[in-house]
């Protein structure tokens, strides 16, 4: 009895504490939610926690009537779709050499990826090889190429390989599968909750990015939503764009920042609960298989 009243106090402790945990992870993005659809006089005043007070959708309104923001919408998920598949194909291409001892010169590799996770060569001359050398600046190429490998995906997508049995690829060689068969057939199959961490990583920063966009993108109708939103929210919105005296402007700016928070984050929290049990799965193998 003293075991099983022990266990149900542990059991009844701990599931409070993880109330309290999902709790205060919640409640930023609910409070900015919250915010965005408050008058500007309530968040003015701090009277806003968890529920919109005097409700309004004004400032979805002036970002969604924007001609061009379902142009740069659209431009984020052709990003996101491109540089994750290139990254996901290049990262798996890698890492799997690097999972194996019989790679010559394996290392010599390893510490040489791990060394640019400490040394990326500065901002200039990152700047200077994608937009001068190798004539990228303006292109969707100069967004999707120049991060499409990480040294940090690389490590966990080679633990994960490095973990998957031997015996498959001998069997793969029985069957007559070269290298490429075996890694397409029988390596990649096995890989999905790694390769869907992997992706989550990818799209995340590819869809938050708008430091790189800033830099290579003169053009602005190729912008993504995401430096587009940047701008509103440096700028926030114009007196007269929404009929505000200038002495609202103030008001108005933390609405606006709430509402494109919301925009921003919205289809990533949409797309992680179908993808959470491959993530879960390939950090824990990923991190403790040798």
């Amino acid at each position: 009895m003293n075991r099983t009243s022990a266990f149900n106090a542990f059991t009844i402790v701990n599931g409070l504490f993880m109330i309290l945990v999902v709790l205060f992870t919640l409640y930023p993005f609910v409070y900015l939610v919250a915010q965005s659809f408050s008058s500007e006089a309530a968040i003015y005043a701090g009277e806003v926690t968890i529920f919109p007070v005097e409700f309004t959708t004004k400032t979805y309104e002036v970002i969604l009537s924007k001609p061009d923001f379902f142009r740069y919408y659209w431009n984020t998920i052709v990003y996101s779709v491109a540089g994750t598949l290139i990254a996901v194909t290049a990262t798996a291409v890698m890492s799997y050499p690097l999972s194996k001892d019989k790679l010559r010169l394996n290392k010599f590799f390893i510490p040489f990826v791990l060394f640019t996770m400490y040394f990326g060569g500065g901002l200039i001359p990152n700047y200077i090889l994608v937009a001068k050398t190798l004539g990228m600046r303006d292109t969707i190429w100069a967004i999707v190429i120049p991060g499409a490998i990480s040294a940090f995906n690389v490590i966990l997508m080679k633990t994960f390989f490095a973990g998957l049995p031997n015996e498959l690829e001998e069997a793969g060689r029985v069957d007559g599968l070269g290298v490429f068969g075996i890694f397409t057939k029988i390596i990649v199959p096995l890989s999905k909750p790694i390769l869907v961490t992997i992706m989550l990583f990818v799209i995340v920063g590819m869809w938050n990015n708008w430091f790189g966009p800033s830099l290579f993108l003169q053009t602005k109708e190729k912008w993504p939503v995401a430096l587009y939103l940047k701008q509103i929210i440096d700028n926030a919105v114009s007196p007269a764009e929404i009929g505000a005296t200038s002495e609202q402007t103030s008001q108005i700016a933390a609405s606006v920042k709430s509402t494109a928070m919301v925009l921003t984050s919205l289809p990533i929290i949409c797309i992680y609960p179908f993808v959470q049990k491959y993530f879960v799965q390939g950090m824990m193998i990923g991190a403790v298989k040798e």
